[in-house]
This record gives C-alpha cells, sequence and structure tokens, in this order.
C-alpha cells in the first residue's frame, strides 16, 4: 500500500492507497505540538494506528511539497539531494517547505527503509513561457531564481485528469480557480499551464485567507523598514488577506459575522478574482471553460455566483439554480463557456505519479 502524506507545520494529512489506486484510509492530525501529538512523527505513528496500519504494511510513501524551485519539475524520489533541494527553496515557501520536510523527515526516521516520493506543486507550471514566468530584473538577480513559479500545481494536475475521464475533448482554453485559505487561478492552454496568479512564492495574486495577494513591492520595502524582515514576513503570510481585512481567515467566519469589514473582504476577495481572471483570459486567447475547485470554489455558491458574475463580458452565463444547489455543471444552456465545479483530488494525484516513478525504476 502507498502511504501519501501532506505535511503542516502544526497538522499532517494521511492517506491510504491500494495498489488499484483506491483510497482505502484516511487520518488527520490538528494542533501537532500544541495540545495534540508531541511531534510530526508521533502524529504519524498515531495516524497509522487509527488507520490499523503499520509502517511495515507500507510499499512506499508520497509527499506533497509545494516548492520545487526551478529544478525539482517532476515527482522523483526522495534522495539526499532531493530532500536538500526543499530545503533550499523553503525560504520561498516559509508556511509549507519546512513542514513539508519535517514530514519527510519523520516518516524516515519512523521508517528508515521505506522508499519515499515526492510530487511539487510548482513542477505543473514548469510548461509557462519565459514571458510569463520572467521578472523585468537585472541578470544577476535573475540568475539566483529570482522568477514567477507558480503553485497548487497537484490541484490542477487532478482537474485535467478529472476532466479527460469525464469527456472526450478537453477544452483548449481553461480558466480554473483554486479557492481555499490559499488561493489561486490558473490559465490552462491546451493541457498545458501557460500563466497564473502566484508567482516566486505563494504570496502573489488572489486575495487569500491570511496572505493579501499582488501588492505593490514598495509597499513590501515599507512593511520591512517598519517592522523588519521577519516582522514584515508574519505580516505578509499570517495577518493579511481576509483575516486583515475582515477579521477571520475563513470565508464561512466571514459571512457569519455580517459585519461591513467583514463584508467588504469578501467582496475584495471576489473583485480581485476576477480582475486576474481578465488577465489570465488574455493570455489564452480566450475563453472555452471555467472551474471551480477547493473549499471555497467547492462549497461556496455565493463566491461563486460573484466572480462569475463579473465574467459575463468572457461569454460565461451560468445557471443561478445549479449554482445554489451546488451541481457539478453549473452553465446555462447554450452557453458560449462551460463552468465545472469539480472536487479537489490532489491525494490520488500524488498517489498516481508516485506510482508512475515506481514503475520507472521497476520495482
Amino acid at each position: 500500500m502507498l502511504l501519501v502524506v501532506n505535511a503542516g507545520s502544526s497538522s499532517l494529512k494521511l492517506a491510504v492507497f491500494d495498489a488499484g489506486l483506491r483510497q482505502v484510509a484516511e487520518a488527520r492530525s490538528e494542533r501537532i505540538g500544541a495540545g495534540g501529538a508531541a511531534d510530526h512523527q508521533a502524529a504519524l505513528q498515531a495516524g497509522l494506528a487509527e488507520m490499523g496500519l503499520s509502517a511495515a504494511d507500507l510499499r512506499a510513501a508520497a509527499h506533497r511539497v509545494v516548492h520545487g524551485g526551478a529544478d525539482l519539475i517532476a515527482p522523483c524520489r526522495v534522495t539526499p539531494e532531493v530532500e536538500a533541494g526543499i530545503d533550499a527553496c523553503a525560504a520561498l515557501a516559509p508556511l509549507h517547505n519546512p513542514a513539508n520536510l519535517m514530514g519527510i523527515r519523520a516518516l524516515a526516521a519512523l521508517a528508515p527503509d521505506l522508499a519515499q516520493y515526492a510530487s511539487f506543486d510548482t513542477a505543473f507550471h514548469a510548461t509557462n513561457p519565459a514571458l510569463a514566468t520572467t521578472y523585468a530584473l537585472p541578470l544577476a538577480e535573475r540568475e539566483r531564481g529570482l522568477r514567477r513559479y507558480g503553485f497548487h500545481g497537484l490541484s490542477y494536475a487532478a482537474i485535467l485528469r478529472k476532466l479527460r475521464a469525464a469527456q472526450d475533448d478537453l477544452p483548449a482554453r481553461l480558466l480554473v480557480f483554486h479557492l481555499g485559505n490559499g488561493a489561486s487561478a490558473c490559465a490552462i492552454l491546451n493541457g498545458q499551464s501557460v500563466a497564473t496568479t502566484m508567482g516566486y512564492s505563494p504570496l502573489d495574486g488572489l486575495t487569500m485567507g491570511s496572505r493579501g495577494g499582488s501588492l505593490d513591492p514598495a509597499v513590501v520595502l515599507d512593511l520591512a523598514r517598519r517592522h523588519g524582515v521577519d516582522g514584515a514576513a508574519q505580516i505578509l503570510n499570517r495577518e493579511s488577506g481576509l483575516k486583515g481585512l475582515g477579521g477571520a481567515i475563513d470565508m464561512r467566519a466571514l459571512r457569519g459575522l455580517a459585519t461591513p469589514e467583514a463584508q467588504f473582504a469578501i467582496a475584495h476577495f471576489a473583485y480581485w478574482a476576477i480582475r486576474h481572471a481578465g488577465s489570465l483570459i488574455a493570455a489564452m486567447g480566450g475563453l472555452d471553460a471555467v472551474v471551480f475547485t477547493g473549499g471555497i470554489g467547492e462549497n461556496d455558491a455565493g463566491m461563486r455566483a460573484a466572480i462569475l458574475s463579473g465574467l459575463g463580458w468572457a461569454g460565461v452565463a451560468f445557471d443561478a439554480e445549479a449554482n445554489r444547489t451546488h451541481q457539478l455543471c453549473l452553465h446555462k444552456s447554450g452557453s458560449h463557456v462551460a463552468i465545472w465545479r469539480v472536487m479537489a483530488d490532489e491525494e490520488r494525484q500524488i498517489a498516481i505519479e508516485a506510482m508512475q516513478v515506481i514503475a520507472s525504476e521497476g520495482t
């Protein structure tokens, strides 16, 4: 059996897949080191026990890693060199890569002989053209790796897999919104990512739960001068976005607050999703289909309606009742643009990618 690990700084999500890629068990641990399990190794042991498994029952493990940089652009076996590469990208995804490494190292301590594999959220966007990824900076700075990377790639790859399984032809110009605590959108042209909203780090792009999205760099410089680099990082990563505008990270909590600040935060989220969508549609030369995924994208009909209402100029016509009742198909009959709600399936995507690497190894 294959164990899929999605490790956060204080959380751990586990899923187990059999040889037929059917999910047979799952477990989740929260508040690691803060009232929950003592550390990630203890959380792993508890999660395996909850699923009735031990490390000896596993053939391999596969991890979600958020940032692979310019070099780690395909799923691979975790080696010391790969681990060092993940560590080197930690400064680019400080909320994610250190936690991903904790999961890898905790499992290595628990089961030293277990083969481990990694899939990278940045890898899906390796097809972005240089015009889309290059910052207009001096060569010396660009050579240090300062460029756009993009994230949520495992989610986008899973969307393509599910769409291909459900229909004969993939829409040529596909706009996907991955909306959750972390939020991004992606332009997928003929099955390949050509532009996305996140950039050098997961801070860029859409308004998010605690991240503010796109900012004038002078704002970052001002925050760094006023609060120091670490203080600015704290503000940008953990105190901005919906939390900074409306007082809560969670969209459901904001809707429950019903304060002017909360309503503004919700409207801000929708407005900037629409603004960025216009840029992505331009990158594809038009629009054939829209997909919503992620916790907000799948479950918040009001947010979907707000975003879709702002895309009427692009040929989008949604069925209000289908949207309200969370149907999978949301477009009106005769709409020029298809609209779908697709459940996120990142864990299975990680499992599939690991199995492909294992098969290529002949093991």
